[in-house]
């Protein structure tokens, strides 16, 4: 019988994490109603006026207390840490036929967390809604945004500085969707690439460690939920604390003169055609 956990390490890994990504976006729960999320950690802390200025622009700008926010973005990392931990651990049964079994989903319910975090953290520190409700379908910006926001978790640094250069333009175009062009063929999309190829290494050594615990009877549940225990809730404060930094989350960015809007970051149908200058500038791709 062949061994899929060397099958696994044999992959490429931009593909094990693209493939992982695929799996997870079909899953139940993958997608955060952003309407629904930010209502219900703000409907006891403001009253409906402001509620629906947060659901309009963001808590920020609506003149929530940072205090507040935080608190309510530590509730989100508390509450996918205790969903994620305890999955994990009940796909912890030993014996290697579950190896087979239980790695795919392992992955694809590492990744629907991981978006789901992604996607509180973002709405609470400014983000725009990132899906669309009329399709089922995730669009490729979108995709490759929430690939850059769990490249910051995974320790990819080239993540952290193509989300602070979106934000920045985002913030200064008080744009309301993401910049399609950049996130798909432009500046951004190489690093969208090398950050999917980085977490699949990172993601491949987690499930494997997660997949050989399994063969050990006594321990195999238990060192596979502490596995993920041990490193969701820190990855995810990292997320947070990045995300608390951006233009987004900071209201005084939007009446900056200091920054400029670079043309990379506009879309086609949000320009005149011949507003097309040359590209400024260049991300560091180093992680």
């Amino acid at each position: 019988m062949n061994n899929p956990l060397a099958e696994l390490e044999d992959l490429n890994p931009e593909e094990v994490f693209n493939n992982a990504v695929i799996t997870a976006v079909k899953l139940p729960g993958a997608r955060i109603n952003r309407e629904e999320f930010l209502r219900a950690s703000f409907k006891t802390k403001v009253d409906e006026k402001t509620l629906q200025k947060i659901i309009d622009t963001s808590p920020e700008k609506a003149g929530v207390s940072i205090r507040v926010i935080d608190e309510a973005s530590e509730g989100s990392i508390k509450f996918e840490t205790a969903k994620v931990t305890a999955l994990s651990a009940a796909a912890g049964a030993p014996g290697g036929l579950a190896v087979a079994a239980t790695i795919p989903a392992d992955l694809a319910q590492y990744v629907v967390h991981a978006m789901r975090i992604s996607q509180k953290l973002a709405y609470l520190y400014g983000w725009p809604d990132f899906f669309d409700e009329n399709t089922s379908e995730i669009d490729e910006a979108t995709k490759n945004m929430l690939i850059l926001f769990m490249g910051v978790m995974f320790g990819a640094g080239v993540a952290n500085e193509a989300i602070g250069k979106i934000a920045e333009q985002m913030a200064k175009q008080v744009a309301k969707k993401l910049p399609q062009k950049a996130l798909t063929k432009g500046v951004v999309y190489p690093v969208v690439k090398k950050v999917a190829a980085f977490i699949g290494v990172k993601m491949t050594k987690d499930v494997f460690a997660k997949g050989v615990s399994k063969i050990v009877p006594l321990i195999g549940a238990a060192v596979s939920g502490g596995i993920t225990l041990g490193t969701y809730y820190p990855m995810a404060k990292k997320l947070e604390k990045y995300l608390q930094t951006t233009p987004l989350a900071d209201s005084t960015i939007y009446s900056s003169s200091s920054i400029e809007i670079d043309p990379e970051f506009i879309d086609v149908d949000d320009k005149e055609p011949d507003a097309v200058i040359e590209q400024k500038g260049q991300l560091n791709e180093d992680i």
